[in-house]
């Protein structure tokens, strides 16, 4: 049966509620997802958003990554590149058009390698291999330091560099592996069981330079992971730059940001240390100089109150008394002084037949013990610079645009992006974006 004009009037609907039905159809049942294609049509706006089409043979699809996540890509997006982008489908209203929105791009095989560290580090992590727990105290004063690295490699020098400049003193000793590549994964577990079997070792670092998520792969395989967690000696994991973490950096007892920053960590305590037993040696040097200074200045006050009861008068009635007292006076100072030295050699012979390890040791609770203090009052003062940063946030939360839109405002922009606050200097016809709290729309002047 046929409807007549008004039922079909009553029954259709607007293209308007047509297009957010499609856009809320496919928002629901196409969850966000990692796709993968060659860029083309590749187009930077000056507001910071970044468009372009991702295609293969068989089809194409448009892409825009916003201003904010464009930001925290550190791939060099163009033109022909293949790559692999993770974002969410939806539809731009306005034209009727669905587009991809991109929140992160990764070239051609990093996704995957992304994806498979995920679930390693959730596996390993689920079987408590990176639990705080069963983490050691990195030695404060290592004497023998074996480094797992590429003999050749840049890491190692900068590491021997830093530790050479610090004037650290000990060992290091280095057990040559590849880093990198096939066969790495062999020679770093086999390195670690070598410096096991040698046992002379307070503390490991496994060590490399920064490269891609690739390059760095070999320190996210499972069995090197699983080789660092077993490890019977204390392990710092330097592996790459400040930004790049792998498997074995959660498994290890602590972790460097690079292979320099492990060298700073180990000479760290030793450079406190030895400046602080050069400061007690000053005090002691400075101490013995105070002694002989102060009898010194004796021997000159005695001098000249000998020099004040020296009357002519009674030079002869006290010639005999004076010759006596100048050598009782003598012998008291010689007494002193020999007094003086046999105290200063018995110093001497007790500090040098004492072990300093003892000295070392206390000195190092104290450091520790200062190290602790400072760590809560560095939490206290954390804490409440983190609540004046509460009160601060809310305050310019309430005065930030977003929360000036949300109060029924918006912002208009011309067709290049730029804030448009006047009305002069428009046409009937021309195209503009309307920011709003919750997003932006397009629309034309229709009258001035």
């Amino acid at each position: 049966m046929a409807l007549s004009p008004k039922q079909q009037a009553e029954d259709s609907i607007s293209v308007g509620e047509f297009t957010r039905r499609v856009r809320a159809l496919l928002t629901k049942n196409i969850p966000p997802c990692w796709v993968q294609g060659e860029v083309s049509n590749l187009r930077r706006q000056a507001s910071g958003h970044v468009y372009f089409t991702l295609k293969d043979d068989a089809s194409q699809l448009p892409c825009v990554l916003f201003r904010m996540d464009a930001m925290r890509q550190t791939i060099d997006l163009r033109d022909g590149l293949a790559v692999q982008v993770h974002g969410g489908i939806d539809v731009y209203e306005p034209r009727g058009a669905y587009q991809l929105i991109c929140r992160t791009v990764m070239e051609v095989g990093q996704g995957r390698l992304q994806e498979r560290f995920e679930q390693l580090k959730k596996k390993l992590a689920a079987e408590g291999l990176f639990d705080a727990e069963r983490k050691r105290t990195i030695p404060a004063w290592p004497k023998a330091v074996a480094v797992v690295t590429s003999p050749t490699g840049a890491a190692i020098q900068d590491f021997c560099r830093v530790l050479e400049r610090r004037d650290w003193r000990g060992r290091v000793v280095i057990a040559g592996a590849k880093v990198q590549g096939e066969g790495a994964v062999g020679d770093i577990t086999e390195a670690l069981r070598k410096i096991h079997a040698w046992g002379q070792a307070d503390l490991i670092v496994v060590m490399r330079g920064g490269g891609s998520l690739e390059d760095l792969w070999c320190f996210n395989e499972e069995a090197v992971a699983r080789a660092v967690a077993a490890s019977p000696t204390p392990i710092i994991s330097a592996v790459g730059h400040e930004i790049d973490f792998t498997l074995s950096d959660f498994a290890a007892d602590k972790r460097a940001e690079t292979p320099t920053a492990a060298a700073e960590l180990i000479s760290s305590q030793f450079i406190e240390l030895r400046d602080r037993v050069r400061e007690l040696g000053r005090d002691f040097n400075y101490g013995i100089d105070e002694v002989l200074k102060t009898q010194r200045h004796e021997l000159e006050l005695l001098q000249r109150r000998l020099q004040l009861h020296h009357p002519k008068a009674q030079v002869r009635q006290s010639q005999l008394r004076l010759d006596e007292l100048h050598a009782r006076f003598e012998a008291l100072v010689k007494a002193q002084l020999a007094e003086g030295g046999s105290d200063l050699r018995l110093l001497r012979q007790r500090f040098a037949g004492s072990s300093p390890e003892k000295r070392v040791r206390y000195l190092g609770e104290q450091l520790v013990a200062l190290q602790r203090r400072f760590d809560r009052a560095s939490r206290e003062e954390l804490r409440r610079q983190r609540k004046q940063l509460e009160v601060m946030r809310a305050r310019l939360e309430g005065v930030s645009l977003q929360q000036t839109l949300k109060r029924g405002y918006a912002i208009a922009r011309d067709q290049q992006g730029r804030v448009v606050t006047r009305k002069e200097g428009l046409a009937k016809g021309d195209l503009l974006g309307l920011d709003f709290a919750d997003g932006e729309v397009r629309t034309r002047v229709e009258e001035l």
